[in-house]
Formats: structure tokens, sequence, C-alpha cells
């Protein structure tokens, strides 16, 4: 059985709730992602926050991102998967909520992110192409 551990990028950064999106934005530039999760001071997953949230929900609303925290843009309870689940547990759950990318936890802990790419490197033509028809259907 792959399990989400087996398919995940390890070694997922958080940004600390408390930390500005100018931060976030650096961040995702120094380690070439395009989303991270974001942490509370209880070391717990809070919520993600993608390159589009910094564009959309703070620099489109004429916001400062030196000024906006990262926990200010997460909302309601984050997705995520245990990190022994079954890959097809996985895709599932992203294609149910629409979600292109994914925090991985063991024991109550970030160990590791899935997203579009590591699918793309471990899933077959059918599953990659339904996985994407999936998630990009409107509601």
């Amino acid at each position: 059985m792959t399990t989400a551990r087996d398919i995940m990028h390890a070694g997922a950064e958080c940004i600390g709730e408390d930390d500005s999106l100018y931060k976030a934005a650096q961040m995702m530039r120094d380690l070439d992602v395009g989303s991270l999760p974001i942490c509370g001071r209880d070391d717990r997953l809070h919520g993600i926050i993608t390159d589009r949230d910094i564009v959309l929900r703070c620099c489109a609303e004429g916001r400062s991102p030196a000024e906006v925290k990262a926990g200010e843009l997460a909302q309601g309870i984050p997705y995520w998967v245990d990190a022994r689940s079954d890959v097809g547990q996985v895709l599932s759950m992203m294609e149910q909520h629409q979600i292109r990318r994914v925090p991985v936890i063991a024991d109550h802990r970030l160990v590791g992110m899935i997203s579009e790419a590591d699918l793309a490197r471990h899933l077959s033509d059918d599953q990659l192409a339904h996985f994407v028809e999936s998630v990009c259907a409107t509601k």
C-alpha cells in the first residue's frame, strides 16, 4: 500500500501565525514553493497560505504584506491527511474538497506536504487526469 508519507515532500516549513505576509512571500521564494502551512504558537497547523492569497487577500485590497499577519488569512479548519493514509484516501479527500495541496501530519506534527507535483510523480496518467479533472471542476 502506498501511503501519504511515501509520496509527500518531506521537511515542509511553517510560517508562524504572527509572522508577516512579507516574510511568508520571502520564504516561498527561498523554498521555491507556492504555499506554506501556518503554524500557531501551540506548534499546531492553523491553516495554509498561498501566493495567490497574498496577492488577492492582501495586495489587491491595498494592504501592506509587511503589516498583515499570516494568521489573519487562516480561515476555517485546514484539511490535512495522516502520514499513514492510503494514497487513494488522500486523492479522494483532495478531490472532494477541490484542494491542490495538503499537509501531512504524524503524531500531531507537520511532517510534509503533498502537492500536484508530488501526485504527478507517483500516480498513473489516468489517476492524475481524474484528479485534475475533479479538482479543477467548478462546483
